[in-house]
């Protein structure tokens, strides 16, 4: 597992979905979380398993011909952590997370100075990496420009001890 935090508006998706395709480009696999703060429904009002969920259903799947989905209601418990949500997936190389900034899990930040918010690396130990679109000083930890889909990739790709596929 391997994540990518920063502030609102940073870029982290832009970033995540390059890094990806590199990565999968190596013949490995990834498969992704990503963590909102915002109340998201992936359903609508009105739809069946709208009304299959708000009727009591613990957990609901959608299946079509291309893709099938699992909506499972909290219902006031709290949040599950990476390493939960990671055991709900099917193996893989490697796990991206988006988001879940203040989880103990290594991330690569994404910074923009433009949005006016401080740097997350000088108060996260697990910040092991930081990615921009300006020259910034990290205190030591490793610096990319955010265009630097090939490096990022590598150096994840290292962290996590992960060879490209033969």
């Amino acid at each position: 597992m391997f994540g990518l935090a920063g502030w609102s508006g940073s870029g982290k998706t832009t970033l995540l979905v390059s890094v990806m395709a590199e990565i999968i480009g190596r013949g490995l696999t990834v498969s992704t979380i990503k963590h909102a703060h915002h109340n998201l429904d992936i359903d609508s009002p009105g739809k069946d398993t709208y009304r299959h969920r708000e009727a009591g259903a613990s957990e609901v799947i959608l299946l079509t011909s291309n893709r099938w989905a699992l909506m499972h209601e909290l219902r006031g418990d709290p949040e599950p952590t990476p390493e939960e949500l990671i055991q709900k997936l099917e193996p893989v190389d490697l796990v991206l997370v988006e988001g879940f900034k203040n989880h103990t899990h290594d991330k690569l930040e994404v910074y923009r100075p433009a949005l006016g918010k401080p740097l997350l690396c000088g108060t996260d130990p697990h910040i092991v990496a930081v990615a921009s679109d300006a020259p910034l000083k990290t205190g030591g930890v490793p610096f990319f420009a955010l265009e630097d889909t090939r490096g990022i990739a590598d150096f994840i790709t290292s962290r996590c001890h992960l060879a490209p596929a033969v």
